[in-house]
Parts: C-alpha cells; sequence; structure tokens
C-alpha cells in the first residue's frame, strides 16, 4: 500500500512545552497512534526521569517507541529511524494515524531529511574490536585515528565520549566513507513520508518555558526521581553509556557518591539549570527548520490539537 501522500503530524517543542499533551488530543481527535521520538523514552525503567507517558495514559492511547531497550543499550540514530519506520508502515497500514511527538532533534531530521540507515554487522564486529583495544589502552590513540580518518565526525565529537568515538570510527572502518559522504549517500532517497512539523512555540517569551521547567523537575522530585536514579545507577552498566549521562540522572552522581558538598537541593537545582540550557539548544535547532508551524503556547491541548487538524485539512 502507498502512504506516501498521507501527512503524518509531527508534534514538537521545546521540553516541557506541552506537546505530548497536545498529541495525545490528536490521538483522541483521529483515532491515531503515538509514536515517540525521544531518545531517552526508549528505556525501559526510567519513567519519573523521561516524563514518560502514565501508564493510564498509554491505556488510552497505543504508544510506540517507548520502553523497547534496557539501560545501557547502545541505540543509534539509525537504530530509531529504521525501527520508526517499521512502526509507521504497521500503523498505516491499519487504517491509523501515527502521531509522531518528541524533541529528540537528531530522531526527528533523520526522518524529516529521509535519511536511510543499512544495518552494518562489520561495522559491529570493529566497534567490538575496539572496546577490547579501549580496555587496553584507553580512547586517546582510537581518537587519533578518527581524526585522521574523518576529521568533520571528529569534530563533532567530544574525545572523551566513549561510544561516539568507536562507533564513527568502525563504521568510517566498515564503508570507507567518510561522515559526509554518508550524510550524502543516505539523502538520496529523500523522506518516504509527507510529515508535517508542529511547534509548540515558547521562542518570545523563554521565562514561561523555564518556569514550566522549573514545577516539572519540584514534581519529579516529589515523585520518586532520586530513587529512579539509584536504581540506574545501581546497575551493572557504564557510567559513560548515554542514559547514565542524561539529564536528570547524572546530576545525581555526586550525592550517590557522598561526594562532599553535595546535597538534594543542590541536585534539584542543576537539574533545573541543565534542563533550562538544553531547552535552549532546542529551541535554536527549531528556529533554523523552515516549514515547522507554530503553534500557540497560550492555547489549550485541545485547541492546539485542533489546530493541527486544521492544517492537516481534518
Amino acid at each position: 500500500m502507498n502512504h506516501e501522500d498521507k501527512i503524518i503530524p509531527v508534534i514538537t517543542g521545546p521540553t516541557a512545552s506541552g506537546k505530548s499533551a497536545c498529541a495525545l488530543k490528536l490521538c483522541e481527535y483521529t483515532g491515531g497512534e503515538l509514536v515517540s521520538c525521544d531518545s531517552m523514552q526508549i528505556y525501559k525503567h526510567l519513567d519519573i526521569g523521561t516524563a514518560k507517558p502514565s501508564l493510564e495514559e498509554q491505556a488510552r492511547i497505543p504508544h510506540h517507541m517507548i520502553d523497547i531497550v534496557e539501560p545501557g543499550t547502545d541505540y543509534s540514530v539509525s537504530s530509531f529511524v529504521n525501527s520508526c519506520l517499521a512502526v509507521i508502515e504497521d500503523i498505516l497500514g491499519r487504517g491509523r494515524l501515527p502521531v509522531l511527538c518528541g524533541g529528540t532533534g537528531q530522531y526527528i531530521s533523520a526522518l524529516k531529511d529521509g535519511l536511510i540507515f543499512e544495518d552494518d554487522p562489520k561495522a559491529d564486529e570493529i566497534a567490538a574490536d575496539l572496546y577490547r583495544e579501549y580496555g587496553d589502552k584507553g580512547i586517546a590513540d582510537i581518537y587519533e585515528r578518527l581524526v585522521l580518518a574523518d576529521p568533520e565526525s571528529a569534530s563533532s565529537i567530544h574525545p572523551n565520549n566513549t561510544r561516539r568515538v568507536i562507533r564513527a570510527l568502525a563504521v568510517y572502518e566498515a564503508t570507507g566513507k567518510t561522515k559526509t559522504q554518508r550524510n550524502i549517500d543516505s539523502r538520496k532517497t529523500g523522506p518516504l513520508y509527507n510529515f508535517r512539523l508542529f511547534e509548540i512555540d515558547y521562542e518570545d517569551d523563554r521565562s514561561i518555558l523555564y518556569d514550566r521547567i522549573n514545577t516539572r523537575v519540584d514534581r519529579m522530585m516529589e515523585e520518586g526521581l532520586e530513587d529512579e536514579a539509584r536504581f540506574l545507577y545501581s546497575l551493572p552498566i557504564d557510567r559513560r553509556s548515554t542514559c547514565c549521562q542524561a539529564i536528570g540522572y547524572k546530576e545525581f552522581l555526586p550525592l550517590i557518591d557522598n561526594r562532599p558538598g553535595s546535597t538534594i537541593q543542590r541536585v534539584s537545582y542543576e537539574i533545573k539549570l541543565n534542563t533550562r540550557h538544553f531547552a535552549k539548544r532546542q529551541l535554536t535547532w527549531f528556529r533554523y527548520i523552515n516549514d515547522i508551524n507554530k503553534i500557540g503556547r497560550d492555547l489549550s491541548s485541545d485547541e492546539q490539537a485542533r489546530a493541527v487538524l486544521r492544517s492537516l485539512g481534518e
């Protein structure tokens, strides 16, 4: 079945902007199913710090692309794209509307730009060898090889980000292609679906968004975020893995490790500060998307969903 002409809404916006509430309402109006585009909601057991939909919300509306991997699992943009496209095709094949929702720019850009990734077992094998080398000698030599082989990739990755350094070098050694060439190749087909982006807009008054962030962090702390963080760091996984370095969890490490001067009040402050900085980066990303549709932040989630419906022509 050809679904290329079907408009698929993508509800996005900075963290704590209210995009999930809008997407849920849109699903209710359309009989749609929600597809998460959030790089942290993929992890099982991490519910509070990732602002995952409640069990009641998941019972009311089918959700996809959440709780799909264990903490510590290496999950790439290519893994997301390949899985997400399969989910979209399945939902459309059942005559329902996929409603995408999230604020992870890499995920959304990859879908919007039509990046197509192929699994490469050879790269996985090379990465395994590099991890063994890293265990023996550290990351410095591996990073230097990446700088020489693929300087563009190296320039976008911090030398201490072991996972990304190893993955970038493994992909180069497996394919012989630099990041630039891979991006050119991956865009040859164009987007597979007609995605239309809708952003809940806070650009003109960030203070309102920052107040929402502070309130949400306070609520997360009341709901037991500290216990969730302690559970995460009790697992036998590398503390440098993506989930362990995520905002909302990494700030607890000094407290968990009993470092001098660390208090729960300090943890809360740093989560709020880092989340506000993250939201600022998200707003910068949205600013460079030319064909994004703005949704008024002062509208209720019901009114926002109706505005999206009008844009979709439904």
